[in-house]
């Protein structure tokens, strides 16, 4: 009797096999994804290996991001765009790592091949624009940031690039252009408010500045810098009785206080108030005047140099509270703390404290320290997404 063969009974295995394996990868994905979720980054990549799609490779790059792993992450995300090279979520996180990486060549190759695409981003060229000013390219970099304002009238955070260049330059109607679109948008937003209330300082405007400060205040921006400058616009603006009241606010601060006493005395003297500008002048001398504690400093040296690091933090920050007029010990402070601490956001207070502090930093320092600043930031951003 001839052997009947039916095609069903070859599909059939197959496909059983087929919904096996689909449902096996769904499992996995399922698995790994609560895992990520969870934060339990090492055992989620061992569940996203199982099923090998672009959107599980993706979670691997992402995962290792997330654990501190950057050099693994960029070569999973690499492995990812080799397979599927028009993947523009993967590309851009690439570009965004390699930029916090600093990897500037990489990162500028990478955000000019996602702008080669049809698909057009204002944050692509805000990035494009962090990098470009990341290797001291401005002009190249303000131009990527309009092109992301022209895309975006409200992208805040290159409207702020734009702003905080113009008010750097001293170029007052140029940072309000920026400025008041980002101001229009949200109101409230305090770094734009401070850099408009900077942008009226810095041109000698003080009656224009005070109302700004004054909403930094009313926002709780209490802080010293904030403080110091009202106090002055009220001083020049001839409003005594708020100059006063002012400069007492920012006496509360420990490391402000023999400014905060000069202040006092320069508007007790404007009103010929002669004993009391004697008193705070002299209160003023008194302050700034402290022993300069070069022993604390050489043992936090010496201890820098054995590797214990928690040591000459110690050793350092003595140094700096008996004398607060040297920054440069608390400068030590703080990459001593970036050196210690694990945490982004306890490493960033530092440095935040030291620009809070002491907002006359020279040059080369506080670009130094703004620069952290913003890495700090920008690795707080990536660990909380």
């Amino acid at each position: 009797m001839p052997l009947t063969v039916h095609v069903k009974d070859f599909y059939i295995p197959f496909l059983i096999l087929f919904l096996f394996k689909a449902g096996a990868q769904t499992s996995a994905l399922a698995v790994a994804d609560s895992l990520y979720v969870l934060g339990n980054y090492t055992a989620a990549i061992n569940q996203y290996a199982k099923v090998d799609s672009p959107n599980s490779n993706l979670q691997i790059a992402r995962a290792y991001n997330a654990i501190g792993n950057y050099e693994k992450a960029i070569v999973q995300y690499t492995a990812t765009l080799d397979k599927k090279p028009d993947f523009a979520i993967a590309r851009f996180e690439l570009g965004k790592l390699l930029l916090k990486t600093k990897k500037f060549g990489p990162a500028l190759e990478t955000f000019h091949t996602l702008l080669s695409s049809k698909n057009q981003n204002p944050e692509y060229f805000y990035y494009l624009g962090r990098t470009y000013e990341s290797v001291n390219k401005t002009d190249k970099a303000n131009k990527a940031f309009k092109t992301s304002v022209e895309m975006d009238s409200t992208h805040l955070r290159s409207l702020y690039a734009l702003g905080k260049y113009y008010v750097g330059q001293e170029i007052k109607d140029s940072a309000l252009v920026f400025i008041d679109k980002g101001l229009r948008f949200y109101e409230n937003d305090v770094a734009m408010i401070n850099l408009k209330a900077l942008a009226f300082y810095n041109n000698g405007q003080f009656q224009l500045a005070i109302p700004h400060f004054e909403k930094l205040l009313e926002l709780g921006e209490e802080k010293p810098f904030v403080f110091e400058k009202l106090a002055f616009c009220y001083f020049r603006n001839w409003q005594p009785q708020k100059a006063l009241e002012t400069y007492h606010r920012l006496s509360h601060f420990p490391d402000k206080i023999a400014a905060a006493y000069s202040g006092l005395g320069d508007v007790y003297f404007e009103e010929e108030q002669l004993d009391s500008a004697q008193f705070y002048i002299q209160k003023s001398i008194e302050a700034r005047m402290a022993l300069f504690p070069q022993e604390y400093a050489s043992l936090g040296r010496i201890a820098r140099l054995k590797g214990n690091t928690k040591k000459a933090m110690d050793y350092y920050v003595k140094a700096w509270e008996e004398n607060k007029d040297n920054y440069l010990n608390y400068y030590q402070v703080c990459t001593l703390a970036d050196e210690y601490y694990k945490d982004p956001k306890t490493r960033l207070s530092y440095y935040e404290n030291l620009l809070d502090m002491y907002p006359d930093l020279v040059p080369y320092i506080k670009e130094r320290v703004k620069k952290r600043v913003s890495e700090l930031k920008e690795e707080i951003h990536f660990a909380g997404n």
